[in-house]
């Protein structure tokens, strides 16, 4: 595999940019090895500057669930860019993106457009702090919500995979407002949400995990969060930002029957460009200035090339038997990959939910946060080389998802278990 004008493009880009790249973990240095840079992508493939081509299982880490450069995607924004790429006003795109997006989402009876998770789960916490009159917010340990401050205490994938506990730059005076308590412990979920000394606003969840790995949430653990939430007078906000239309039309509220008060979306709602969203009960988003107090604005937010882009998505995914073809083809090729690991004895979990999965090395079951840093990173290091010495991109970290979209086909998949085989049997030696 040529890796040349890889390597010269990261060399040039560490001279200009911080660690040569603008999101930390494309870094590839939790692997063990260097990034290669991007010339181009389309349907389930991606092509690097040196003429390497993958099959990709990032997806743009989860948006391009129908594929790279969707002809109907690719036309929705050249069309819309000919018209103008930013108004700084309203455009009707922005009504019918949301239209599209409340009328799939069980929770949602208004929206707001941001431009990124980031955004959107700041926004959905302020909102809830500004519903309820209370400060503190309740996540779960291993859980993602975005890197503003008062979300980089236990936050997954990023800060696990470069070893990093907290930032420094973040005061104590704005984390003391958050806890991180365990996933799927109902024991201390119950008992931090019923302390009458918390004065708790709201608590934010992935409720599939997805930044720790892929871990599912318990049979029970969604309906008790929304049981004592309710009852207590707490804002729930689901951070859909990986699972909404990832799942299911309606996300991981429909996949799962539980509805939260407030939702964060993003990643597939832009069809791959920058995009975020919040949204929920008309009495809490009536609070969103103009309408109310809670003060939240952006240049971007609703751009048309990325309502536009999201509205050809949505559009791919409302197709009947949309879902449950992605669910078949996912089903297959998790038990397939099970299968191929068992048969060598390979020490792995694998957690699958949908059209998303990880596989852990490590021999115990991963339900949390705890179990999830069990996985011995340096085995999936070389099992991430193994598999991209052999065509297949994977994230280059264990705490992240793998996503089969819609372009993946059985050969794709066949492709990637042969490599996963070969891959195995190496580290097994």
């Amino acid at each position: 595999m040529k890796t040349e004008h890889s390597m010269q493009l990261f060399t040039d880009a560490r001279t200009l940019i911080p660690g040569g790249v603008n999101s930390p973990v494309r870094a590839c240095r939790a692997v063990g090895t260097d990034p290669l840079f991007v010339a181009e992508a389309s349907g389930c493939t991606i092509t690097d500057v040196d003429g390497n081509r993958f099959v990709d299982f990032v997806g743009s880490w989860g948006p391009m669930i129908v594929g790279h450069a969707h002809p109907e995607v690719v036309e929705a924004i050249r069309s819309t860019a000919g018209r103008g790429t930013s108004f700084g006003a309203p455009s009707p795109l922005e009504i019918d993106l949301a239209a599209e997006v409340c009328a799939a989402v069980p929770s949602l009876e208004k929206v707001r457009f941001v431009n990124s998770g980031t955004e959107a789960t700041m926004s959905a916490v302020r909102l809830a702090r500004g519903y309820t009159g209370r400060k503190m917010v309740v996540k779960f340990d291993g859980c993602y919500h975005g890197h503003a401050d008062s979300f980089l205490v236990k936050a997954g994938s990023g800060l696990i995979t470069l070893g990093i506990p907290g930032s420094p730059g973040v005061p104590d005076d704005i984390v003391k407002n958050t806890i991180s308590i365990p996933y799927n412990d109902e024991a201390v979920l119950d008992a931090t949400l019923r302390n009458p000394e918390l004065d708790i606003a709201c608590v934010i969840v992935e409720p599939v995990a997805g930044n720790m790995g892929v871990v599912p949430p318990s049979e029970t653990f969604l309906q008790k969060l929304r049981q004592l939430t309710s009852e207590l007078g707490i804002v729930l906000i689901f951070d859909e930002v990986i699972t909404g239309f990832r799942l299911a039309l309606g996300g991981a509220q429909e996949y799962f029957d539980v509805t939260p008060d407030l939702t964060c979306l993003g990643k597939i709602i832009g069809g791959g460009l920058p995009v975020g969203a919040y949204g929920g009960r008309s009495d809490i988003m009536d609070l969103i200035a103009p309408e109310g107090p809670v003060y939240q604005a952006g240049t971007l937010s609703g751009n048309p090339l990325a309502m536009a882009a999201g509205l050809a998505t949505l559009g791919i995914v409302k197709q009947p038997g949309f879902y449950k073809e992605l669910e078949e083809k996912s089903e297959w090729f998790g038990n397939a990959l099970n299968a191929v690991a068992a048969s060598l004895s390979v020490p792995v979990v694998l957690n699958r939910v949908g059209s998303m999965m990880t596989c852990f090395f490590t021999p115990d079951p991963v339900t949390d946060f705890q179990s999830a840093s069990h996985a011995e990173t340096d085995l999936y290091g070389e099992y991430y080389r193994q598999m991209r010495s052999q065509g297949i991109w994977l994230a280059p970290s264990q705490f992240e998802a793998l996503f089969v979209s819609a372009a993946h086909e059985r050969k794709h998949l066949e492709k990637a278990l042969v490599a996963a085989e070969s891959s195995f049997k190496k580290l097994m030696k």
